[in-house]
């Protein structure tokens, strides 16, 4: 341990202190990382050792949060040293990284132990599994249970002797200066600030951060252990044990459920002329109904739209299953309906076990890709689309410099094009998404207004007719390709949004979204026709799938819209509720007031009870599932 009695001024000392500490966590993090490396090589077969080196460096934002938040206490006592240094002080320190240590040490050996068989990162579930030692104990073979204790050991000792012998600096003893010290606290504070949220950018860090490979097991090598343990105890804080969404005896609420997907027949309408046809999909960005003339909205908002519709399937009467981009992803790719309290995408562990609509097709033979002018940093997407297996996923950092960027990123009139080219180059079949950007805030994009009339929402359906000419712009472009004749076009969109209809928060209106099919691979006859189906996000997979000749039998939460049998049903989460829709009436719970916030019957063939026992079920029984990920 170095004593820097007397030398220089306390705040300079300080300012050692802390720099020699966060290397000293960086060292510690990347040591680690190596180890799990090291002790998973036969999972590294057959990966570029260049792959397996950038591990190293694109786990550096996640390192860098960690070691902030690990910094924060040291940092309040070399503030209070710079004033006053007692001898104590000095132990305070010592001990809580020594505990620090010891339990990225416990967390990293834990991982080595699990990852083989859990293939993710250690999460809050293994505290649960805390609670029941002599059973892990009693299932771990006692050579590997002996090798991970001694791995454990050799870590701890190993960077509690580099930390005492070389990373912690006493403060005592040296001069004091105002200034200095002054300086030292509005720096270091500003540094710590932005470690901890990654930098200056509107969206704080997360696990996405250190994707970067095609190859999963360098992902979770990436991804800073202590961080994502953290990141999931505090996602899903309160719900470990219990879930707070239980109205009725399980079984009972299971029957019910089961009861609403129960299908009497199939009598599936086979809408495409060709079995396999390339998919391209347009996730529109907040694109609520309002902005469709033949949805409810308003002649003139999206009049390109409109057009399509003729020569479309455009489903009429869909819901988000959530209020967030992430939650559209996850409903989209992976069926899952959204959950109140806490979203899938937050946690790997548990997203890694929902089914993939593009890994399916990429087993069926297609080519996948996935196209953002933005940073999926948000929500943790990029993490989550990266799982789904896509062949190529591009965003903000993969364009060139060159072309204008708004606040969020690169605008649609610019990103439709490059995506346009891309499409040239792959080969057919293919499924490629593009996730639009423009109708998000604060629309800065270079555009006129010319819908002067929403006193509410005005940048906001201007936004939507420049995205609509911009979609009109890529569909005139492609249209004499030489894929576009095999091609089917999915619209739909990611959630709903606030609209000049100040629809309230609640209300099935406000959650209404798009859903339509489009191109030469659907048959004439059902060009133009309208689908009057309930459904929701979740229900995209078990809809196509079967126009593949594909099973979506693992996508238990979605149902097939274009079979006339299928009941029509959607369900919709926001913060702490939730909202049931059926044909003749509709039901909104606020789990804040325990309440039923809302029950609408308009139909003798549903009652007010019914709706709220489906609904309640529903909740109960996707919020167990996904507690039991």
């Amino acid at each position: 341990m170095k004593t820097a009695s007397g030398k220089g001024n306390t705040a300079w000392l300080a300012t050692r202190s802390m720099l020699q500490q966060a290397a000293f966590w960086l060292l510690l993090f990347a040591v680690f990382r190596a180890v799990f490396l090291v002790y998973h090589i036969p999972l590294l077969s057959g990966i570029p050792f260049g792959n397996i080196a950038a591990s190293f460096w694109f786990a550096l934002p996640l390192d860098l949060s960690a070691c902030s938040y690990i910094l924060l206490l040291p940092f309040l006592i070399c503030v209070i040293q710079t004033f006053y240094s007692p001898r104590w002080l000095n132990y305070i320190t010592i001990t809580y990284t020594i505990i620090i240590i010891l339990i990225f040490s416990g967390i990293t050996t834990a991982e080595l132990g699990v990852f083989e068989e859990w293939r993710t990162k250690l999460h809050y579930k293994a505290l649960l599994y805390l609670l029941h030692p002599a059973e892990i104990m009693d299932t771990a073979p006692t050579g590997t249970f002996i090798l991970l204790g001694l791995i454990f050991l050799a870590q701890a000792a190993l960077f509690i002797f580099i930390f005492l012998k070389w990373a912690f600096i006493r403060i005592t003893g040296a001069k004091r200066r105002i200034f200095f010290t002054f300086g030292f606290f509005v720096c270091a504070s500003a540094l710590l600030f932005l470690g901890v949220r990654g930098g200056t950018r509107q969206i704080p860090i997360n696990q996405s951060e250190s994707y970067f490979s095609k190859y999963e097991i360098l992902n979770l090598a990436a991804v800073n252990s202590g961080w994502n343990l953290a990141h999931s105890i505090a996602n899903n804080y309160g719900i470990m044990e219990k879930n707070p969404y239980v109205f009725y005896n399980r079984n009972d609420a299971e029957n019910i459920v089961k009861k609403m997907y129960s299908v009497p027949c199939d009598s599936t309408k086979m809408i495409l002329n060709t079995a396999r046809p390339n998919i391209v999909m347009f996730i529109l960005e907040g694109w609520s109904a309002d902005l469709i003339e033949s949805l409810g909205g308003e002649k003139g908002i999206t009049p390109w739209f409109h057009e399509m519709e003729h020569e479309g399937i455009l489903f009429t009467d869909i819901y988000s299953s959530g209020t967030r981009s992430q939650q559209g992803m996850s409903a989209i790719f992976g069926g899952f309906p959204a959950t109140p309290l806490t979203t899938i995408t937050q946690s790997p562990e548990k997203y890694s076990k929902l089914p993939s609509f593009s890994k399916d097709l990429k087993t069926a033979g297609y080519t996948t890709s996935y196209t953002f002018g933005g940073q999926l940093i948000y929500g943790n997407i990029k993490s989550y689309i990266m799982d789904n297996g896509f062949d190529r996923v591009v965003e903000d950092a993969d364009f060139d410099a060159s072309i204008p960027r708004g606040k969020l990123g690169i605008h649609d009139e610019f990103t439709f094009p490059l995506f346009a080219k891309d499409l040239e180059q792959e080969q057919q079949p293919f499924f490629s998404a593009i996730f639009t950007i423009s109708t998000h805030s604060p629309y800065d994009m270079n555009m006129d207004e010319p819908l002067q009339w929403p006193v509410l929402e005005k940048k906001y359906v201007n936004a939507a007719l420049y995205d609509d000419r911009c979609i009109h712009t890529f569909m005139e472009s492609v249209k004499q390709k030489p894929w576009y004749a095999n091609t089917l076009f999915v619209f739909v969109s990611d959630h709903g949004h606030s609209s000049y209809k100040n629809r309230e928060f609640t209300t099935p209106a406000y959650h209404k979204i798009v859903f339509m099919l489009y191109g030469e691979a659907i048959k004439k006859e059902f060009r133009g026709t309208k689908v009057t189906q309930t459904g929701s996000q979740v229900d995209v997979a078990a809809t196509l799938l079967p126009q593949l000749g594909m099973s979506a039998e693992k996508f238990v939460w979605s149902k097939n819209l274009l079979n006339p049998c299928t009941p029509g049903f959607a369900f919709y989460a926001f913060e702490e509720g939730l909202g049931w829709v059926r044909p003749g009436g509709y039901y909104v719970y606020d789990a804040r007031t325990k309440s039923d916030h809302e029950i609408v019957t308009a139909s003798p063939l549903i009652s007010k009870d019914t709706l709220v026992k489906e609904g309640k079920s529903y909740l109960q029984c996707v919020f167990q599932e996904y507690m039991e990920k």
